[in-house]
């Protein structure tokens, strides 16, 4: 049995913030703990309690001043587009066309998949993050890779093989029966299996004829357990292509909810111009609206909404994302000062507690993990962040002047990136200074049974 005992200034959310002075909304120990056995924490709260309880010598590690958080989340990801990012491009479908099928290609490659997908997890850890969404290629053995290397650094991570049977390059076309068939395959092999889980993934209603959008409906009423992700309403061109494609579909939404595709562990990559029936579908459905800021920005696809989604009287449920490779960054921190320039151009506003909550908490109430993830919370997984709001010296001289815990905040998601992340935690391994691997089989044994 491994055991360690973390302190710092603890910081986790108990529910969204309703403003920046919504103190009842987060848990903050300005000198806190956390008590981690076999990759489950098992009692938090301050460092003098934590550490009176305890009836043995352990670990101590101190990471003070520093912040300790649950780990970042991201709903919305694609492993496939690592090495393209930052690609020239005027607009998504020509952006598509240009870079992204072409990457796609190299993944019938197995050494290529099984590079891409090292260098793809040492990002996701390097910037704190712990839990993705991400979309493989249309090659299973693309996600053969990416589940192999979550696995070993015993990451949860959720991946699917996007089903693509037309409007693509030939040598990534399959067809409805095999992408049927590829991802029942992965799903007996991979799902449930240590933390991994699979996502059905029809890419978009453009890249699938109905037959296999039927199967992809089929394969959620046989795993009705699983994620579905796919694309909504990114860029008007996109829009238009769908609905011309599926004539008898009322608008976009109702292509996937005529196959049975909208539930509530439902992600909708992007969601910018949605029409009041399309956001009353995805209100009643409880379907994810998940907001890609930077990647929407740097195609100018358009401005997500949030505000409007979550204020309304059906309101609509949303998480964020990076969306690499069009988004620029694997760091949630960038993603969401991004997130917010975008809502101040709506004219809205996004509190950093918000922020914070939703690369968090948020997401991981979207995702339907939050016993696991997302929170300091005794039971649940000790997937960890740990922040440095000094980590340069502009952020120093900031520092200098912030006055509470909402302002530091701010500024970590304004100015900071993979070089305030101090740690990152997998399952109680730290893993971003050390490139460490599970401390034990027993550790991994131990969250391997713990249903998301």
């Amino acid at each position: 049995m491994t055991t360690k005992l973390l302190r710092g200034r603890t910081l986790s959310f108990l529910r969204t913030p309703y403003d920046v002075n919504d103190h009842g909304s987060y848990r903050f120990e300005m000198d806190g703990a956390l008590l981690i056995k076999d990759g489950v924490i098992t009692a938090v709260g301050p460092y003098v309690q934590v550490k009176a309880a305890l009836s043995e010598a352990v670990e101590e590690i101190d990471h003070r001043p520093y912040l300790i958080m649950p780990g970042f989340v991201d709903l919305h990801i694609h492993f496939p587009q690592t090495q393209m990012i930052a690609s020239y491009a005027p607009d998504l479908l020509g952006w598509l066309n240009t870079y992204t099928f072409p990457a796609e290609l190299g993944f019938s490659e197995a050494a290529h998949c099984q590079q891409i997908a090292s260098a793809f997890c040492d990002e996701l850890v390097n910037n704190g993050t712990t839990t993705a969404a991400a979309y493989c290629s249309v090659h299973p053995g693309s996600v053969d890779a990416l589940m192999a290397e979550a696995a070993r650094r015993n990451m949860l991570m959720i991946a699917g093989k996007v089903m693509m049977d037309r409007n693509a390059p030939e040598g990534l076309l399959d067809t409805a029966e095999t992408s049927y068939r590829d991802t029942t395959a992965l799903i007996r092999r991979w799902h449930g299996a240590g933390r991994g889980r699979i996502a059905i993934t029809p890419r978009f209603a453009i890249t699938s004829t109905p037959a296999q959008l039927e199967a992809a409906g089929l394969l959620v009423k046989e795993w009705p357990d699983l994620h579905i992700q796919t694309h909504l309403s990114e860029n008007r061109d996109e829009i238009r292509y769908s609905c011309e494609l599926y004539p008898g579909a009322r608008d976009y939404t109702d292509i996937y909810a005529n196959y049975g595709l909208l539930h509530s562990k439902t992600l909708l990559g992007h969601c910018i111009y949605l029409s009041e029936r399309e956001r009353d579908v995805l209100s009643e459905t409880g379907a994810v609206a998940v907001h890609c800021p930077t990647s929407n920005l740097f195609l100018g696809s358009g401005l997500f909404p949030l505000e409007e989604l979550s204020r309304r009287s059906r309101a609509v449920r949303t998480g964020v994302a990076t969306d690499v490779g069009a988004g620029t960054s694997f760091s949630m921190l960038r993603t969401m000062d991004e997130a917010y320039k975008i809502q101040q151009l709506l004219g809205a506003r996004l509190n950093p507690l918000k922020s914070f909550h939703d690369m968090t908490l948020g997401n991981a109430v979207c995702l339907g993990c939050n016993d696991r993830i997302g929170t300091l919370a005794v039971g649940g997984d000790a997937d960890l962040v740990v922040l440095d709001s000094s980590a340069t010296s502009l952020m120093a001289l900031r520092m200098a002047k912030v006055s509470s815990l909402a302002e530091e905040l701010f500024m970590l998601q304004t100015l900071g990136d993979d070089r305030a992340v101090v740690e990152t935690y997998i399952a109680g391994n730290a893993s971003k200074s050390s490139r460490s691997r599970p401390e034990s089989r027993s550790a991994q044994e131990s969250l391997e049974a713990r249903p998301c």
